[in-house]
């Protein structure tokens, strides 16, 4: 059976969402996958000592998919911005004005003070940030993916984590001129093309030994996710949407199932592993997808629905591009430091002292988050009411322009 794009195309507004509407189980959703990132460098990068840390470590470290439903969001809730405000006055100067405020501050912002600021202390300056501050000119223009990408490793000390970053601003610079140009027929093939092209990307590279970090980090190997995100955008404004809505929660467990099976068999067979993560990275991407959907979908009362939109999840989600930012920092002084060491032999258990730590690191980076939103990014998404009309009041302003940030 084909599918067939040109009936998924929109029609108008055929069962798809008022403009400007809000699904607030996104906001969990995108407070899940900053948890999982969470996860990742607050307790994956500790060093084990017991198979149950082993074990601990291991599973944490599955957090990094959290940045894979970041772009399937990001591509989600951009191109549902942009398609809808196709042919409007003042498209592009609204929505690049629009990103620049909600995202340019922040991470302006905070190289500024970590390259110019903290200097001015030199023994408050770590080695590593120094690192980091000989290699700035690939950081201010959102090349941190391709530094590292051209390493090989985990370069640029405490900012490292920026990388997925530069990969959404390299999609939103290049994303609303596809929108704009394309017919919706033609907007669907162009992400179901750009999502095969980037996994059959991945798999070339690794046959071709390019090592796992660097096929990571480059924006091309990444457009699977966003265009997914993308592709579900455009469909959800068709006649399709309902069927799409419908699918989503058995298409979720159809692909779970698959990801755990594509990820048992290299790791029993040890045949082809590189190949089979890259084809585990696009199923990863589809199943956020059905996620989404099944939020969007999502009744309050119904278990998907209490999840994402339980406030504690929603609070996280608000407040994600901020903790985004600062965690990696704090996380990077702890590992660097080592101070699980430290806080274990005052505790007297290195898995106590791992919890420890990661819930000092988890409360520094929200507080630090929350203060930085409301005293401080705050002021600029006040500006956005001049580019266009569907700005809404804080503090929602976020909560619908973006995954990550």
């Amino acid at each position: 059976m084909s599918l067939d794009l040109d009936s998924m195309a929109p029609r108008g507004n055929a069962g798809g969402r008022r403009r400007g509407s809000h699904v607030p189980a996104l906001d969990g959703l995108r407070g899940l996958a900053i948890i999982m990132v969470l996860f990742v460098h607050f307790i994956g990068d500790c060093q084990p000592e017991s198979a149950f840390e082993r074990i601990l470590i291991k599973a944490s470290n599955y957090g990094v998919w959290g940045v894979d439903l970041f772009f399937v969001l990001s591509g989600y809730l951009i191109t549902g911005i942009l398609y809808d405000s196709r042919g409007e006055t003042h498209y592009y100067r609204n929505f690049y004005s629009r990103r620049i405020l909600r995202i340019f501050p922040l991470y302006f912002g905070v190289l500024f003070l970590l390259f110019f600021v903290l200097p001015l202390v030199p023994s408050l300056v770590p080695v590593g940030l120094e690192e980091s501050s000989r290699h700035q000119a690939w950081v201010w223009p959102y090349g941190v993916n391709l530094f590292i990408a051209i390493r090989g490793w985990w370069a640029l000390p405490y900012i490292s984590h920026f990388w997925s970053l530069a990969i959404e601003e390299h999609f939103y610079l290049l994303w609303p001129l596809v929108v704009a140009v394309a017919s919706p027929p033609a907007l669907l093939r162009i992400c179901a093309g750009c999502a095969a092209f980037s996994l059959a990307l991945r798999i070339v590279l690794s046959l071709a030994g390019l090592n796992e970090i660097s096929i990571q980090v480059l924006t091309p190997c990444r457009l699977d996710a966003l265009c997914t995100g993308g592709f579900l955008a455009i469909a959800t404004r068709s006649d399709a949407r309902e069927a799409l809505l419908r699918a989503a929660r058995p298409a979720s467990l159809l692909l779970a199932g698959s990801i755990l099976l594509v990820s048992a068999f290299p790791a029993i067979t040890q045949v082809l592993p590189g190949v089979f993560h890259c084809i585990r990275s696009f199923l990863i991407a589809l199943f956020f997808g059905a996620l989404l959907l099944a939020c969007v979908r999502a009744e309050a009362d119904d278990p998907i629905g209490r999840f994402f939109n339980h406030p504690a999840m929603r609070f996280f989600g608000k407040y994600s591009y901020g903790i985004y930012v600062f965690h990696g920092i704090i996380a990077f002084f702890f590992s660097d430091k080592q101070t699980e060491y430290g806080v274990g032999s005052w505790v007297g258990s290195h898995l106590l002292a791992i919890f420890l730590q990661a819930s000092i690191g988890v409360a520094l980076s929200v507080l630090i988050a929350v203060v930085s939103y409301e005293w401080f990014e705050k002021r600029f998404l006040r500006l956005k009411r001049w580019f266009g009309e569907e700005a809404p009041a804080p503090p929602e302003i976020e909560t619908k322009a973006a995954g990550l940030s």
